[in-house]
């Protein structure tokens, strides 16, 4: 692993615990009807799925080991250049279920780098 690598795996990691924290004891309809918790959380996810492309482009082999790295960028993009077209349902399914999968994945990468010699 590329030394940078660990940076961007570390701005993924505390982008997706800021989400499941402002998320934590919330429900989908307190998502739909809170427009600064829904700008927020894209926010993390554009950043998350940046760092995933940075990560990528610089060190394709730690990126390919996180589970769907190329969606995760996709969805980046999708927030970002068709913000018109996202689904708050479909955000909110990625914040309970990729999310902590996410986080557990990446802190194991962090891990195996910390133990790299």
């Amino acid at each position: 692993m590329r030394p940078s690598s660990a940076k961007f795996l570390e701005d993924i990691r505390e982008a997706a615990r800021t989400v499941q924290e402002i998320t934590s004891e919330r429900m989908f309809a307190d998502y739909q009807a809170d427009k600064v918790l829904r700008l927020a959380v894209e926010r993390c996810f554009e950043i998350i799925g940046e760092a995933m492309r940075r990560l990528d482009e610089s060190d394709h082999d730690t990126a390919a080991k996180v589970s769907d790295f190329q969606r995760i960028i996709s969805f980046r993009n999708v927030l970002i250049h068709g913000y018109s077209l996202v689904k708050h349902d479909l955000v909110w399914s990625v914040v309970e279920i990729q999310v902590p999968r996410l986080i557990t994945e990446i802190e194991g990468l962090l891990a195996a780098t910390r133990k790299q010699p």
